[in-house]
């Protein structure tokens, strides 16, 4: 038995600052093989995760944030456990949210999302996004330096979200207030600790939401959330209140956690490169696909379970009914079968799109685009208002010998913190 044999990936520290060498192991023996603590199968290829992706008439996502914690309700036992995952799928945590339905229940609510989420909003949203970058910055620049994912990319998020789903000027303070607070110290979901699991942990975003939505309803105005209290269903019919408060509140926490690690890496390899700075500073146009290179190379979310319904087979890997699988977007995105060198960031990486960073299939995450024009309007508009971004090594230590803090849990990967000095453009 090899060290990484050993090595408990859902609750050894030892991967949580770097998983890859870990990743890379599992893939080069089989890029589907099962870990020995807690009986996961573990798909760390690109085709295999595609593979599960796609399948969801055999792999149910009601498992997909839990995985093998806290376990399902009752013993899956049989060749086909459909109808115990139906029957006890609610007594799973966050089994109100979109990543954890199945169709077609999963259609319905998505498509409500959709609904919300139309390219003239999101257009308009973009046109937002510049102000708020700027604003932002406003607020670190003139003190040379800055505690990224506190002071910047926390802020932005937010407040991006807000104005997307708009949430009135007048609430966005309470708004920071509330979720900014120490909680990316420590999260509970997929921590490698024992923190337990709260059954929905948005309980904040569910309230103010409901005002908003019932508010709405009683009197429509001419603004986006009456826009949100008025979505409905495919099929024509209004759903209930609690229905759009769940979208609504899934948007606004899981979209701006991910997005917020994106950005620290982001700027974490620009705080390292100068000479990258300096080449997107004189190419704008290269930020895109850097962004994609970002997401490639440091997923925010390292990957998702499913739950095997019925006997299958994976890579030509046999998988019993009941078996929770993790397709692992960390591993399949440095797959050197779809990408080459896939450890090396390279700017212009010709497929770097093609990264499973948001996933793939019916669950692709649907605020994808919205992260993607978050981190490049972010990182266009530190740029040009900088003339250098350097990594503090008052905080950070010297280059070359660098300590950084990483989230403790298996399922997001990012920064904690990331602190930089910012000389200003000129």
């Amino acid at each position: 038995m090899s060290d990484f044999d050993a090595i408990d990936f859902f609750r050894d520290a030892s991967v949580v600052d770097d998983p890859y060498p870990y990743l890379d192991h599992l893939r080069d023996r089989c890029p589907v093989q099962r870990e020995p603590h807690h009986d996961v199968v573990m798909v760390t290829g690109y085709e295999e995760a595609l593979a599960v992706y796609h399948d969801t008439a055999t792999f149910s996502s009601c498992n997909a944030v839990t995985g093998p914690f806290p376990g399902f309700p009752v013993p899956l036992e049989g060749d086909d456990v459909s109808a115990l995952i139906e029957q006890h799928r609610d007594e799973l945590p966050m089994s109100d949210q979109l990543p954890t339905m199945d169709p077609p229940r999963h259609k319905d609510h998505r498509m409500l999302l959709m609904r919300l989420l139309t390219p003239l909003r999101l257009k308009q949203n973009e046109e937002a996004m510049w102000c708020l970058a700027d604003r932002q910055i406003d607020e670190v620049l003139a003190r040379g330096e800055c505690e990224l994912v506190r002071d910047f990319a926390g802020p932005f998020t937010l407040l991006v979200i807000a104005d997307l789903l708009g949430v009135p000027e007048s609430d966005h303070q309470r708004f920071r207030d509330r979720l900014q607070g120490g909680h990316r110290s420590k999260s509970a979901v997929g921590s490698t600790g024992d923190d337990a699991l709260a059954h929905s942990p948005l309980e904040f975003l569910y309230e103010q939401f409901t005002t908003y939505v019932e508010d709405r309803r009683r009197e429509p105005r001419d603004d986006v959330l009456t826009g949100l209290a008025k979505a409905t269903f495919p099929d024509g019919s209004t759903p209930e209140v609690i229905d759009v408060v769940r979208v609504a509140a899934n948007l606004f926490g899981a979209g701006q956690e991910t997005t917020v690690r994106m950005l620290a890496a982001a700027f974490q390899l620009l705080g390292e490169d100068p000479d990258l700075q300096r080449l997107l500073r004189a190419e704008p146009e290269r930020i895109p696909n850097f962004v994609e290179e970002v997401l490639r190379t440091e997923s925010p979310v390292k990957g998702d379970f499913r739950l095997s319904r019925v006997p299958t087979t994976i890579g030509g890997v046999d998988i019993p009914a009941g078996t929770t699988v993790m397709v692992l977007n960390a591993a399949a995105n440095r797959d050197p079968r779809r990408f080459d060198r896939p450890a090396t960031f390279r700017v212009d990486r010709d497929n770097a799109r093609e990264h499973l960073a948001f996933g793939h299939g019916i669950h692709t995450c649907p605020g994808g685009p919205l992260a993607r024009a978050e981190g490049r309007i972010a990182v266009e508009r530190l740029l040009a208002r900088t003339a250098d971004i350097r990594i503090s090594d008052d905080h950070h230590g010297p280059a070359g010998a660098r300590r950084y803090e990483y989230a403790p849990t298996y399922i997001l990967r990012g920064l904690n913190r990331l602190h930089l000095e910012l000389t200003p453009a000129h």
